[in-house]
């Protein structure tokens, strides 16, 4: 299903800029932008993949992850087709990285949407598998309809969307889960073909438009795991997005392009999370690890564990309903309400 665009202005002969994400493509008649699926059509901008499914299901929201945000819920998920980066080591790249053509897919309107997900019986709804930036007209609808049902909604993203179509979101988008891939414009260049600026700015204005923000690192063997590294980008969310968001370290595995790095050492992931302890982060996690206590949440000011979890679920928790440490009665961080164990 196809639909007008929307955050692009009509340029000479025919051309259009679209300014939905920090690309800000430039695209003749008959091209698509970087995305590969906002078409211009005689001068007007087009979103080629509204209600096009490719991925559906209901996910644990620690699989996101999201570790402070309804703890212990399930999220209905969806993803389309396409992305507006190019990341050499994409897990989804069968849906990330392909043609309309090429990947299957069924078509699934706003209002089936949220039908299936209140019938799930999940907490909120998330767009990921691949970046919801380029599916902005159907996920803007969709959270819409998905406030006015009482869902909660996700965007699992590359931070790549531009101001503008971040602040109009806004109003219905509760969780901000960002890959922040690298804290360098070389890695951002040469592994995601973008750059970082305009992922951190978003990361930052989400944070003051409201949302619950966490941040994901995949750290990957020699491209982003000095130390030097992983100290200068806890300090940027440490001064810029606050001591209280939760980060994730998470294991490498090679993957499409990138199958000749090793795996991410687990020593590497627990010097990431002690880096960004002496930070001064409260909520700092290594994922892809199973059974690594540091998937565990820890009150910041006693040291006891206040969420146990297990393969992408929670086990148990020593929370008070008002969301403190059941040691010390010190605050937790979280979002919306506990649904765990």
């Amino acid at each position: 299903m196809i639909k007008e665009a929307m955050f692009y202005e009509k340029l000479e002969d025919g051309k259009v800029r679209c300014s939905l994400c920090n690309h800000r493509c430039r695209i003749s008649k008959g091209k698509t932008g970087i995305c590969g699926v906002r078409e211009n059509r005689e001068g007007t901008l087009y979103s080629l993949i509204y209600a096009t499914v490719s991925s559906e299901a209901v996910d644990p929201i620690e699989k996101k992850p999201l570790f402070h945000f309804n703890p212990g819920s399930s999220v209905y998920s969806l993803g389309t087709i396409g992305c507006n980066f190019r990341c050499k080591h994409c897990q989804n790249w069968t849906i990330s990285q392909v043609g309309l053509d090429e990947a299957n897919s069924i078509e699934i309107t706003p209002e089936q949407a949220i039908d299936r997900a209140l019938a799930t019986g999940c907490r909120s709804i998330a767009w990921t598998y691949n970046e919801p930036t380029i599916w902005y007209e159907y996920t803007y609808d969709s959270a819409k309809l998905a406030k006015e049902a009482g869902l909660d909604t996700v965007y699992v993203t590359n931070g790549y969307i531009t101001p503008e179509a971040l602040e109009h979101i806004s109003p219905y988008l509760d969780a901000f889960r960002v890959d922040i891939k690298a804290f360098s414009e070389k890695f951002y260049k040469e592994v995601v073909g973008a750059r970082l600026a305009p992922v951190l700015e978003s990361a930052k204005l989400a944070r003051e438009l409201g949302m619950h923000v966490e941040v994901v690192n995949l750290v990957i063997p020699t491209l982003n795991d000095s130390e030097d590294e992983l100290r200068e980008l806890s300090e940027w969310v440490f001064e810029n997005l606050g001591e209280d968001t939760p980060v994730h370290f998470t294991r490498f595995q090679p993957y499409y392009k990138m199958k000749h790095l090793p795996p991410t050492p687990v020593e590497t992931l627990e010097t990431a999370h002690r880096i960004a302890l002496e930070a001064g982060l409260k909520y700092v996690y290594i994922g892809n690890v199973f059974g690594h206590k540091y998937e565990n949440t820890f009150c910041p000011s006693c040291g006891e564990p206040v969420i146990v979890r297990g393969v992408f679920d929670v086990k148990d928790h020593n929370l008070t309903p008002d969301h403190k440490c059941g040691n010390c009665g010190a605050p937790i961080i979280i979002y919306g309400e506990y649904c765990g164990a």
